[in-house]
């Protein structure tokens, strides 16, 4: 079960910040819950064929690792978000089971708090071969709280259309 909660109305900055990027991702594993696998992979949009529940998923999964692992700490930057190719290589899962997904994303999650929880808001990335690679934690932190919080949009559309579920909080 989702532990939904907002941060504390006078807690510090920190705990503002990550509390409110945990409740966002909590609340697209709960958008998750009950959805088929077939419904997972569907694709509800037509002018965006890749962009599935299980899409977004992977995209936010690895979203996450380029941000605090790629541009914090200057990680090799691998994965499909680095396909130049394919810039919706990420969304691209078919045949992917929804739980592993979700079992990525959470990973992914605990990972990226684990590296929050080492730095100070002020440090800078580490990554230099993109300017956003120079970015402050604070930044990267807001950053992933907005890019989280506008898929979860998507995803509220997405699973409106797929079974008529709705709801945020």
């Amino acid at each position: 079960m989702s532990q939904r909660k907002r941060p504390a109305f006078t807690a510090d900055e920190r705990t503002q910040l990550v509390g409110w990027l945990d409740m966002q991702r909590e609340i697209v594993r709960w958008k998750c819950e009950g959805v088929s696998e077939t419904d997972a992979h569907r694709a509800v949009l037509p002018a965006s064929p890749n962009m599935t529940m299980a899409g977004l998923l992977s995209h936010m999964r690895w979203t996450e690792q380029m941000w605090f692992e790629v541009m914090l700490l200057d990680a090799p930057a691998e994965g499909p978000q680095f396909d130049e190719s394919d810039e919706d290589a990420d969304m691209k899962v078919d045949g992917v089971p929804l739980t592993q997904l979700l079992d990525e994303y959470q990973r992914q999650c605990g990972r990226s708090n684990e590296i929050v929880a080492g730095l100070s808001l002020d440090d800078i990335g580490k990554n230099r071969k993109w300017p956003v690679g120079q970015a402050s934690v604070r930044w990267v932190l807001l950053h992933m709280l907005e890019e989280t919080a506008r898929h979860l949009g998507h995803m509220d559309a997405i699973r409106e259309l797929l079974d008529g579920g709705t709801g945020y909080y």
